[in-house]
């Protein structure tokens, strides 16, 4: 006599829903752990560098490429820590080998099995470490050509031996903070690389308010201004989170198909497509790539032009200057390579291909329109229309702090990329978490049913 096993819901949640909730509080755990261990390298100083000049050095440099950079990188940079260089020289490595990727068959082939991908992979880790040691060496010749307010040199016995240290530590550095990025991505929650930008942007958050407040208490701006500036940024808040929790909705329709005497299909559903398709990733690459000539000009090829190439070295010295934050052609770089970027990721996270593919493998047609290649060329158009409006969104949001500063002479810490990173970083951890508890919460149903159709058979 068989005996049939009844399971409520209720059983079914209480057991999942706990342990659901203990597996991502140690995710969560594990994540804020090693978001701690980066804060705390970042407080580690390279051996041999004065910390008074240093500070004294970098307030003068707030509004340039490195004053940008060191926002990346929570003020590792500032501290000339063993985290100076961050994730950005993994990030440049990564934007090469995709370009690769795109632009060579043998590079694109790898990207399409498992054993390739690993090889790309492990390519871009080490040409990071070339990255790194090219950035760290332009850091290091920078900072003992410089020396802070007071004239104190900021590197304290320059030399060879101290190039050799600084160039290692802050590479080593650099690599473990790309380990710590994966480890999150693997074991904590969210994606590990972009979690750590987000981490040093948030850092540097109460310093922006006691620098507002400072400028208010000093008489450098008014209370008007500091309202005016509190309004800007809720709104831009809100403007970023309402793009880019946009979507086009594509139609969808499923042919009815017969198979074992039961009908399949037959329903309409649509294909979501964010309004911003690339998301946070083309300025994060824009201004990383705009890193290396900030880094290049550290090494005052300028003022080792002879006097005989005057003309030479004044362009060259122009060219240095213009590339700088809130110059005209530095502006114009960073909107055309984040439009670049914009269409460049669109078609790496938005394969048209294959989603047209999938889509007649089970019998799914946009309206009016053939399955198959014309299916292939409506997803491609509407992803470049898209990626279009979301790389002029972002180029107008990476450039509102620039346009207050020089326009209305308004200090805004919270525009442009921080607010990009900041607003869609939390956007996909929270996706990530709730699709990690529906995911277990299926997997639990699963398991529970099974036991109980197991325990029917049982006589």
């Amino acid at each position: 006599m068989a005996t049939n096993v009844s399971v409520s819901d209720e059983s079914l949640s209480r057991p999942g829903s706990d342990g659901r909730k203990n597996e991502l509080l140690r995710r969560v755990l594990f994540t804020l752990f090693c978001l701690a261990v980066f804060r705390v390298g970042t407080q580690i100083t390279v051996p041999g560098v004065d910390l008074l000049s240093m500070e004294s050095f970098f307030g003068s440099l707030s509004n340039t490429a490195i004053g940008f950079y060191n926002r990346f990188t929570g003020g590792a940079l500032e501290r000339f820590s063993i985290f100076a260089l961050g994730v950005m020289p993994y990030i440049t490595s990564s934007i090469i080998f995709s370009l690769l990727a795109l632009s060579f068959p043998y590079f694109a082939e790898l990207q399409k099995e498992s054993d390739g991908r690993k090889k790309i992979s492990q390519w871009t880790r080490y040409f990071s470490v070339v990255l790194c040691m090219f950035q760290g060496y332009g850091l290091t010749v920078m900072m003992e050509s410089s020396s802070g307010i007071s004239g104190t040199s900021i590197v304290i016995n320059p030399g060879i031996s101290f190039k050799v240290m600084a160039i290692l530590t802050m590479t080593a550095g650099s690599l473990f903070v790309m380990w710590l990025g994966e480890r999150i991505t693997e074991k904590g929650i969210g994606n590990g690389i972009s979690l750590i930008i987000f981490a040093g942007i948030a850092a540097s958050i109460p310093k922006a308010f006691r620098g507002t407040y400072n400028l208010f208490m000093n008489n450098e701006i008014s209370f008007i201004a500091v309202i005016a500036i509190l309004l800007i940024i809720v709104i831009a808040f809100w403007f970023v989170v309402y793009i880019e929790r946009s979507y086009r909705k594509v139609p969808v329709h499923y042919a009815k198909r017969v198979v074992n005497n039961r009908v399949y299909g037959g329903q309409v559903s649509h294909l979501p497509i964010k309004l911003n398709v690339s998301g946070i990733m083309p300025p994060i690459f824009a201004y990383a790539l705009l890193s290396i000539p900030g880094t290049i000009t550290q090494f005052n090829l300028a003022s080792r032009i002879p006097d005989s190439l005057s003309i030479l070295r004044t362009v060259l010295e122009s060219f240095q200057a213009a590339l700088l934050p809130g110059n005209s052609l530095y502006t114009i770089i960073l909107v055309g390579l984040i439009i670049f970027f914009s269409f460049f990721y669109a078609t790496l996270q938005f394969r048209a291909k294959d989603i047209s593919e999938n889509l007649q493998k089970n019998g799914g047609f946009l309206p009016g329109i053939r399955p198959g290649a014309k299916t292939e060329d409506f997803l491609t158009s509407v992803v470049n229309k898209l990626a279009l409006i979301g790389g002029i969104y972002v180029s107008l949001i990476c450039v509102l702090p620039t346009i207050l500063l020089v326009n209305f002479n308004v200090p805004f810490y919270f525009g442009g990329t921080s607010l990009l990173i900041l607003v869609g970083v939390a956007l996909d951890t929270i996706a990530q978490a709730e699709g990690f508890l529906i995911s277990q919460r299926y997997d639990k149903l699963y398991k529970v049913k099974g036991k109980s159709s197991s325990s029917s058979r049982r006589f």
